[in-house]
C-alpha cells in the first residue's frame, strides 16, 4: 500500500520545482517534506526526485506521480461527503493536457474556455511540437494530448479531430528576393527558413511532397507560433503558417504565398486515458466541437 502523504510530499516537490516551494503549499516545512520524500524513496529502494534547481522526476517518480493524478481524479468524482480531505483537493485539481502551439493559438482556447465554464476545473497545459505531445501521455506527464501520431497509447483513446491547414508565407519583399521566379531548388537553398524547433520537418516536408526536393537552407529557431508569424511578416525568413492566424495578413498583402494551391494539412488527434471520469468526457466534448468548428 502506498503512503499517499509521502507521495502527495514527492508531486508536491517535482510540480513546485523545489522542497521549499512544496513546504509552502503542503502547509508544512521544508524539512518535513524532505522526511517524506526521503522516507518513500528507501521504503521503495529507489531515487523519485533528482535534487537541483529545479528539482526533476526520476522516471519511477514520473509514475508515481502519474498514478496520483489518476487516484485524484477518481477521488473527485465521488460524494463530497465521502472524499477526505486529501480527496478534497482533488475537487481544485487541474487536468494535466499536451497540446502543441499552433492549436493553442489557433482552436483550442475555445475548446479550453467551453470546458472551463461548465466545470470549473483548471488545465495545466504543457506545451510542445504536435509530433511529441504523445509521448507527455506515454510518460504519465499528462492526461490527454493533441498530437499528429494517430497510433494507439495503451490504456487510452483516439479520437481523429480533423486537420490543421499550413501555408508557405513570406513576406512579399523576400519572395521577390529568393524566389523571384517561383519556388525552385536554388531558392529554397539560399533562402534562410523558419522551424518550430530542431524537430519541426514541417517546411521540409512540404518542400518535398510538393517540388520533390531535398534543401538545407539557413535555419531560425523560434518555438512560439506567434513570434515565427511575426518572423516571416519582418521579412526575415519563409515557413508553414497556420492558415487561420496568415489568412488576415495574406488578405491585407503583409504575408504572400510562396506556391497557391501547395497548402498542407497536418492531421491531429485526441489522445485520452481512459479514465470512468466525468471531467474527461466533457474536456472530450469540448475539444472535439473546438476542433470540428475549425478544423478541415
Amino acid at each position: 500500500m502506498l503512503d499517499y502523504p509521502a507521495l502527495s510530499a514527492v508531486a508536491a516537490v517535482i510540480r513546485e520545482g523545489s522542497f521549499e516551494r512544496a513546504a509552502t503549499i503542503l502547509g508544512i516545512t521544508p524539512s518535513a517534506v524532505s522526511q517524506r520524500v526521503r522516507g518513500l524513496e528507501e521504503r521503495l529502494g529507489t531515487i523519485l526526485v533528482v535534487r537541483g534547481q529545479p528539482c526533476r522526476p526520476t522516471d519511477p517518480g514520473r509514475t508515481l506521480c502519474a498514478h496520483l493524478d489518476k487516484v485524484r481524479l477518481l477521488e473527485a468524482e465521488l460524494d463530497p461527503a465521502l472524499v477526505s480531505a486529501g480527496g478534497a483537493d482533488a475537487h481544485r485539481m487541474a487536468l494535466k493536457v499536451a497540446v502543441n502551439s499552433d492549436s493553442l493559438a489557433t482552436w483550442f482556447p475555445q475548446a479550453a474556455t467551453t470546458f472551463g465554464r461548465a466545470t470549473g476545473i483548471p488545465l495545466d497545459l504543457t506545451l510542445d511540437d504536435e509530433a511529441h505531445t504523445v509521448d507527455r501521455l506515454r510518460s504519465g506527464e499528462v492526461l490527454a494530448a493533441v498530437t499528429a501520431e494517430a497510433g494507439t497509447v495503451p490504456g487510452c483513446r483516439t479520437i481523429p479531430l480533423g486537420a490543421q491547414l499550413y501555408a508557405a508565407c513570406a513576406s512579399p519583399a523576400f519572395a521577390a528576393t529568393f524566389f523571384p521566379d517561383g519556388v525552385d531548388e536554388g531558392g529554397l537553398a539560399t533562402a534562410p527558413c523558419l522551424r518550430f524547433d530542431r524537430r519541426d520537418g514541417l517546411q521540409a516536408r512540404w518542400a518535398l511532397d510538393t517540388f520533390g526536393i531535398a534543401f538545407d537552407a539557413p535555419r531560425y529557431t523560434a518555438a512560439s507560433t506567434h513570434a515565427f508569424l511575426d518572423l516571416a511578416l519582418a521579412g526575415l525568413a519563409w515557413g508553414m503558417q497556420p492558415v487561420m492566424l496568415a489568412e488576415p495578413h495574406l488578405a491585407a498583402g503583409r504575408l504572400v504565398e510562396l506556391a497557391p494551391g501547395t497548402r498542407l494539412g497536418v492531421e491531429l488527434h485526441w489522445v485520452v486515458a481512459r479514465l470512468p471520469v466525468a471531467s474527461l468526457r466533457h474536456l472530450t466534448d469540448a475539444v472535439r466541437a473546438a476542433a470540428s468548428a475549425a478544423l478541415v
